[in-house]
């Protein structure tokens, strides 16, 4: 009895830890009895999904990011407008934007087959996330897991919260700071753009018009500027994709640091890393010189975001389908 009660003490001083670590009751193992197979299952369904087209690597991981940025890592960002919800989808970073709530939709489908009302929506983007960038060839780290899905959305924050491609260097910052990240998850988190599109919208700025009198941004280099230009006209053309990253655009790696270096960062975001900040200059020489550095860097801010304000315990719920609150 007295070795049943030590152990009992002991099980809960490391759960204690865990929360006073993280700021809430997430660890890795919390599926592992109630749904055993859940990771498995997400990884499953995102690997078809990336096989299917490699760009929805990258959109699983902005998803994830775009929810944690707005009312913290709740799942907001997959409700659709219903009742007094208005959804986040319509927001201006998202709307026309945001992609693969389908496959977020698939994966919490064979999940309720499994283990009904068990697995949360946001859990399952941290998961898709992280298996999204293992998938595109970047590093693995342990997803602390057990938070739970919000009751509404918020589209004033995601209007606000998200970091802008347009955006000054001090407001971008402020806005991950206002998160709990600092100047090297900024830094690291922008990594992020290794992979994906962008569209012309997002820069069009910088090729013509980057101060309002004229002259394109002269930290673009101008011989991929001209080439941008071709199919990003000075109007119309405002979905036309481009690769954020145009040495290895599916490829997760640090091509992207070497790219701003070279002043072919796409977005005015991107190449103010290397521009206007003497710390976040020396980070992007560090990542474009060695790899590792980068991805061991990665996993510990993908963590740390994904730590974001959580619900946990009785709050919020586990939405049996993402894109509605359970009636």
């Amino acid at each position: 009895m007295a070795q049943s009660t030590s152990i009992t003490v002991f099980m809960v001083l490391i759960i204690s830890t865990l929360a006073l670590v993280n700021g809430s009751y997430l660890y890795p193992q919390f599926y592992d009895r109630s749904c055993p197979h859940a990771k498995d299952i997400v990884r499953s369904v995102v690997a078809k999904a990336v096989a299917k087209e490699a760009r929805m690597a990258a959109s699983l991981l902005r998803l994830h990011f775009h929810d944690c940025f707005v009312k913290g890592c709740d799942a907001s960002i997959l409700l659709d407008n219903s009742g007094s919800i208005i959804t986040e989808k319509g927001s201006v970073p998202n709307r026309n934007s945001a992609r693969g709530f389908e496959v977020i939709d698939q994966i919490k489908a064979a999940l309720e087959k499994a283990c009904p009302q068990t697995v949360s929506c946001a859990d399952i983007m941290a998961l898709a996330a992280r298996d999204s960038t293992v998938l595109a060839g970047g590093p693995s780290w342990e997803v602390p897991l057990g938070r739970r899905d919000s009751l509404g959305a918020s589209l004033s924050g995601s209007n606000q919260n998200i970091p802008a491609p347009n955006n000054t260097f001090q407001t971008i910052l402020t806005k991950f700071k206002l998160k709990g990240l600092d100047i090297v998850d900024f830094v690291t988190l922008s990594g992020s753009h290794t992979i994906g599109n962008a569209r012309c919208t997002s820069f069009r700025q910088r090729l013509y018009n980057n101060t309002g009198n004229g002259p394109p941004d002269f930290s673009l280099d101008q011989s991929y500027a001209a080439k941008l230009r071709q199919n990003c006209p000075r109007s119309g053309g405002d979905q036309n994709l481009f690769f954020l990253d145009p040495v290895s655009p599916t490829k997760f790696d640090n091509n992207y640091y070497k790219s701003l270096i070279a002043k072919k960062g796409l977005l005015s975001s991107d190449e103010i890393l290397f521009t206007q900040n003497q710390q976040t200059r020396q980070y992007v020489k560090q990542y474009a010189a060695n790899q590792e550095l980068f991805f061991q860097q990665f996993a510990k801010s993908m963590v740390k975001m994904g730590n974001i304000s959580p619900l946990t315990g009785k709050s919020g719920q586990i939405r049996k389908i993402c894109r509605k609150v359970n009636s």
